[in-house]
C-alpha cells in the first residue's frame, strides 16, 4: 500500500473514534494540564504558565479583580505571587466539543503582592481547543469558600 493510501486509512480510522472516547481523551489532557498549572504555580514557572494561558486569557480573582495573561506572568516573574501550598480536591472536568470546563476546590497557602491569600476557594477554569488542536486556558474565576464562622 502506498504511503498516501496508508495515511488516508489512518485518518479514516481515527475519525471513527466515538465522541465518548474522544471526550475521555480530552478529559485526560485537561487533567494533565490542570496538574501542569498547579506545578507552574508552586514553582513560579512563568514559562510553563505562558504555554497554558491563551493570549486573550481573563481571570477574575476572589475579590473581583480582573487579571490578564501578562499580569499573571508578571506576578510570577516578579515574585509578587507566592504560592507555597496548593491542594486540589473535588476536581470535575466536563468537555463540550472544543471547550472544557473544570471546577475544583483549592486549598491555597500564599501571598499576592504582600496580601494574604491563604484559604479555601472554589474555582472554575475554562479551556478552549484552538485550530492547532492545542488546549489553552481562556478564563478563570475563584470564589473564597466562607467557613461557617465567617457567615456571622
Amino acid at each position: 500500500m502506498p504511503v498516501t493510501g496508508l495515511l488516508s486509512l489512518i485518518v479514516a480510522v481515527s475519525s471513527l473514534a466515538s465522541p465518548r472516547a474522544q471526550n475521555h481523551a480530552y478529559r485526560h489532557e485537561i487533567e494533565q494540564m490542570e496538574d501542569q498549572w498547579r506545578t507552574a504555580m508552586l514553582s513560579h514557572n512563568s514559562a510553563a504558565m505562558e504555554k497554558l494561558l491563551a493570549d486573550d486569557f481573563t481571570g477574575i480573582t476572589a475579590v473581583g479583580a480582573i487579571q490578564t495573561r501578562d499580569q499573571i506572568i508578571s506576578s510570577l516573574n516578579s515574585g509578587a505571587l507566592q504560592i507555597s501550598g496548593l491542594a486540589i480536591s473535588e476536581r470535575k472536568v466536563r468537555v463540550y466539543g472544543s471547550t472544557a470546563v473544570v471546577t475544583s476546590v483549592a486549598e491555597v497557602t500564599g501571598t499576592n503582592a504582600n496580601s494574604e491569600i491563604t484559604g479555601r476557594y472554589r474555582y472554575t477554569r475554562v479551556y478552549v481547543r484552538n485550530v492547532q488542536g492545542e488546549w489553552r486556558i481562556v478564563s478563570f474565576e475563584a470564589s473564597r469558600i466562607q467557613e461557617p464562622a465567617e457567615h456571622r
